[in-house]
């Protein structure tokens, strides 16, 4: 029987990324990404930062989004989050405080 690992990666605080980012599994990141980001479930903390265009299936924006953005899933932006630019989702989520400045195109998820 094959056992599923649960797959946790994080891009520290104080860590500049520049280039591609692939991860599997969840990715947090407190540094700063900038170029092209592609993950299952990404999440930007509060000091994080991502200057990127960028594929997620579930993503949540803690700190700051500059982009082109598509998200399969859910896009929760929190209240610390701020994202710009070009949005494609199924879920949108605005927290009271988050702040949405994006051209935003939300698709029907059919079954």
């Amino acid at each position: 029987m094959k056992t599923e690992q649960k797959q946790f990666s994080i891009i520290d605080e104080g860590f500049t990324v520049e280039g591609t980012v692939i991860g599997k599994g969840r990715l947090v990141i407190k540094g700063t990404v900038k170029g092209a980001l592609e993950g299952d479930h990404v999440v930007i903390a509060e000091e994080g930062a991502v200057y990127a265009e960028a594929r997620a299936a579930v993503m949540t924006i803690g700190g700051v989004f500059d982009g082109r953005l598509e998200v399969n899933k859910e896009l929760v932006i929190l209240a610390t989050g701020k994202c710009s630019g070009e949005v494609i989702c199924n879920d949108l989520v605005v927290e009271a405080g988050g702040l949405l400045n994006a051209t935003v195109a939300c698709r029907k998820n059919t079954p």
